[in-house]
């Protein structure tokens, strides 16, 4: 198993023991079905293009990743963390972007889609032109608002929809 997969793993093990140890609290994630727009509190970029409706790793709440060679900026993403913000209004998911193999400078533009137990996507939101140096690894986060009327504990997972990047 790659240090990629085990690392990937250790990470949703994490957000499992998160999300579930905190049922019935803010720090769950949370929207509902009523919500909608999005914005991100830091940059990323344009490029590659893809979307991850297949490949990648999932589990514990987030799904990050993808396999297709067309798609590398897809495997760069990981999501480190999905829930609330600190003011407990907005769903954060915090990315790791690497680029520690590529021979070139990178901006991304990522998406990442907030789903419900159901499977029903409660809010998306987007960093746009966030720059990973090449050999490097990049952190940053993507928020939407939460519109929903309850407590949020119904939104449980956090996947990274698309990704692509652009040389800088």
């Amino acid at each position: 198993m790659k240090l990629r997969h085990v690392r990937t793993v250790a990470v949703c093990a994490l957000v499992l023991v998160t999300l579930t140890g905190a049922r019935g609290s803010r720090s769950g994630g949370g929207c509902d079905d009523n919500s909608s727009s999005s914005h991100s509190s830091s940059g990323g970029s344009y490029g590659d293009s893809g979307s991850s409706s297949s490949g990648g790793s999932s589990g514990s709440g987030v799904t990050s990743g993808g396999s297709g060679s067309r798609n590398s900026a897809l495997r760069d993403v990981t999501i480190d963390t999905c829930g609330f913000d600190a003011s407990g209004k907005n769903m954060t998911a915090t990315l790791r972007v690497d680029n520690t193999t590529g021979s070139l400078d990178y901006e991304y533009d990522i998406t990442v889609v907030f789903k419900e137990t159901s499977g029903v996507t409660a809010g998306t939101a987007r960093v746009d032109d966030f720059p990973v140096t090449s050999g490097r690894t990049g952190t940053t986060e993507a928020t939407t608002p939460y519109t929903g009327a309850g407590d949020g504990s119904e939104v449980t997972k956090c996947e990274v929809r698309r990704a692509s990047r652009s040389s800088v």
